[in-house]
């Protein structure tokens, strides 16, 4: 996935401004997809330029106004194209993982922390992720767009179920290791 393709996706769903799409990014694309407010601004040129989006005219002009984007049809087919594009799973990048293998060669000194650490931000990610379906995917919501949507927050659930369920694991196999 790209940046643009994520902007395109957000500004189909509403036409924003940047603020606004930060802001949007920060509350729900952003789970799985992140960006600055800066590679935010930078993108939508791009894309302004590359005639895939526009700004919408002003009711009034005004200076320092906030520009709001919308998608013209060249930016929807090069969306729909992508979507059906294929590609490949990507490898699994997590430092932690790596420090793990560092720990089974330089010993676990400090590890059990940081798995402590990291096993709470994914329950509070979980919790979160369990707080959006409840309140945004209640059973009369089933639309195409809503199951598709529901699919992609069930994906992070289920992210986060390993990841604590992992973590839990892992720290009783360090426990164990540091008693040795």
């Amino acid at each position: 996935m790209s940046l643009p393709h994520a902007i395109l996706t957000a500004l189909l769903e509403k036409p924003s401004s940047g603020l606004e799409l930060a802001r949007r990014f920060d509350k729900s694309i952003g789970y799985f997809w992140s960006a600055t407010h800066q590679q935010i601004y930078r993108e939508l040129g791009k894309l302004e330029q590359a005639g895939l989006i526009r700004a919408l005219p002003a009711a009034a002009p005004a200076r320092g106004q906030k520009k709001e984007y919308e998608v013209l049809p060249a930016g929807r087919a090069a969306l729909t194209a992508w979507v059906a594009e294929a590609g490949d799973p990507r490898p699994v990048r997590e430092p932690l993982l790596l420090r793990m293998r560092a720990a089974a060669v330089v010993g676990t000194a400090g590890l059990a922390e940081e798995l402590r650490r990291h096993l709470e931000l994914h329950r509070r990610q979980l919790a979160e992720y369990r707080a959006i379906e409840e309140r945004d995917f209640p059973p009369e919501r089933d639309s195409e767009e809503d199951r598709l949507r529901h699919a992609v927050l069930r994906g992070g659930i289920g992210l986060e179920t390993f990841w604590t369920e992992w973590l839990t694991e892992t720290l009783a196999v360090v426990g164990e290791r540091e008693e040795d």
